[in-house]
């Protein structure tokens, strides 16, 4: 086929490709992203790994929650330390951003140079999220509430292969005075 055939066959898609992109509701995007403001603030406390059988890793667990962009994202980040002021043991930073298009919570989390995406709903109490991935024939579930004491409570269970889904880690943090 010759290029000039070819250039008209194609001349029909230009002003389809050519609309401009859907511009986002930014009043939507920031009041959905409000919802989590029960998450905003500093806290601190202890999280509980349960990598193998018997004892728990204990780690002196800090949580900060910060709106950032004018309320349109949320950045988590998760210290956890070993008993005292040790070197991180565990450190993961979240972002949560709303996407007004599809109505929907999205969250990019980063821990020890890998990252992954993640959708969060929030629960219907108001007051907690949940999320999960899978990474191979591993799943994780998460589920993360704020107790009736204002307690930030995180409840993480992990799935592999065909066996039953056991508790990974659990976390409970007091807003730091």
């Amino acid at each position: 086929m010759p290029a000039r055939s070819l250039l008209l066959c194609l001349l029909p898609l230009l002003p389809c490709s050519a609309q401009p992109p859907r511009a986002p509701d930014l009043a939507a995007q920031r009041t959905a992203m409000q919802k989590l403001s029960f998450l905003a603030g500093s806290w601190t406390g202890e999280a509980h790994i349960y990598r193998n059988p018997g004892e728990p890793v204990v780690l002196t667990q800090t949580e900060d929650a910060q709106f950032k962009l004018n309320g349109l994202l949320l950045e988590i980040e998760g210290v956890g330390r070993a008993q005292g002021d040790g070197p991180p043991a565990l450190q993961a930073l979240g972002i949560i951003s709303y996407d007004d298009q599809t109505s929907a919570y999205h969250m990019r989390a980063f821990n020890d140079g890998r990252y992954l995406e993640t959708e969060v709903k929030l629960l219907d109490t108001g007051k907690g999220i949940t999320w999960g991935f899978t990474l191979g024939t591993i799943q994780i579930h998460a589920v993360l509430r704020i107790s009736a004491a204002g307690d930030w409570t995180e409840m993480h269970e992990i799935t592999i292969g065909a066996q039953p889904a056991r508790k990974y880690m659990e976390v409970r943090v007091s807003p730091r005075k």
